[in-house]
């Protein structure tokens, strides 16, 4: 009994070690500086504004799509945000496109997927995600047509406020720095030399250094370090000790188990996917050694289709969100949304996973 729980105990350590020494420096730190800066920098309530049932349909759908890569949370974190814009008059639709891509998006998750399980599935669930969350915001508003009227008559009826948004930078200037924080990323995970990597990196951060001591006030620099520091101790936590019972469970339940019931790109295995993701609650980040360990994706046991709809699914619906789900919009867009979930999520693992999707 002993030798069986020390053996169980050194699979999780492997399996922690396995994910995180491989990626922690060239991945996860340049990735969550990334997230920290997006949140810091990018102000969420000059996004929030678009998602009126009146605002143009490319508008808000398309930023509602792309928006967690702005917020970078999980769908615990997405649902009061969700409440929030709903109560300020945003359509049904463009809400629903924002809490499905809130987490689906989210830019840590991606760039974690791309690294660890794949560039393919990394970029496939990238665009997969924003199809599928501008899908179901389309599906959602038209369905329930009559809430967005409700939600325009309110609005009708509440006196408008102006606001403006100042500019105090050369445009050019954010674009820049997030472009220098992705090449860090890029360059220092890339196969080149490391002598060649290093002094890239350093070229980088140098001029990431320029443009914070001559276009950012101390402020803002600090407010970038606090948000990185907050994503790290809430995430990166729960991804170490994640990632250990992820390594516990694979020793009790091998990636050989699941074969039989995700080992191909079949309809039936999309879908016991999707589901399977819709029931479990997954933090952010978890459910990249939960798909590569647990499931056996990177053993080979776990095929590609049921890997992205798993992907899908998992980080924007779990048991626990539904329930708060239906505490802010009731029963029947509750189920109607975990239906579409459910039904695109399926759609698009058999689609990518037998190759029609060509990423």
């Amino acid at each position: 009994m002993i030798d069986i729980l020390i053996s169980a105990l050194s699979s999780g350590l492997a399996s922690v070690l396995d994910y995180l020494s491989a990626h922690v420096l060239t991945c996860l730190v340049p990735a969550f500086f990334i997230a920290g800066a997006i949140t810091a920098f990018v102000k969420k309530d000059a996004i929030l504004r678009y998602f009126s049932p009146d605002t143009p349909k490319p508008i808000s759908y398309g930023i509602a799509s792309v928006s967690g890569t702005i917020l970078a949370v999980c769908s615990c974190t997405i649902l009061p945000i969700f409440a929030g814009i709903l109560k300020k008059g945003s359509g049904i639709g463009p809400a629903t496109t924002f809490l499905f891509a809130g987490p689906a998006i989210n830019i840590l998750a991606v760039i974690y997927t791309a690294w660890v399980l794949g560039f393919d599935l990394g970029i496939a669930r990238a665009v997969s995600a924003v199809v599928l969350a501008i899908v179901i915001g389309l599906a959602m508003a038209l369905i329930f047509r009559s809430t967005d009227v409700e939600t325009l008559k309110k609005k009708a009826m509440a006196p408008s406020v102006a606001g403006a948004c100042e500019e105090e930078k050369p445009r050019w200037v954010t674009p820049a720095f997030f472009a220098l924080l992705v090449g860090v990323l890029v360059f220092g995970a890339s196969p080149l030399d490391w002598t060649l990597r290093l002094g890239i990196v350093y070229v980088l951060t140098l001029a990431i250094a320029v443009l914070l001591i001559y276009y950012y006030d101390r402020d803002e620099v600090t407010d970038w370090g606090l948000e990185t520091w907050d994503l790290t101790k809430k995430i990166f936590p729960i991804l170490i000790g994640g990632t250990f019972l992820v390594g516990i469970i694979a020793f009790f339940l091998p990636p050989e188990t699941f074969q039989p019931y995700f080992g191909d790109n079949s309809l039936a295995a999309n879908f016991l996917a999707a589901v399977v993701g819709m029931i479990l609650y997954m933090p952010t980040l978890l459910e990249v050694p939960i798909i590569g360990t647990t499931f056996g994706y990177t053993t080979g046991h776990m095929a590609a289709g049921p890997a992205l709809a798993l992907l899908l699914a998992g980080p924007t619906v779990s048991l626990p969100s539904v329930l708060v789900i239906y505490r802010i919009v009731g029963a029947k867009k509750t189920a109607a949304y975990v239906a579409l979930v459910v039904v695109f999520a399926t759609v698009a693992g058999f689609v990518y996973g037998n190759g029609m999707l060509l990423i």
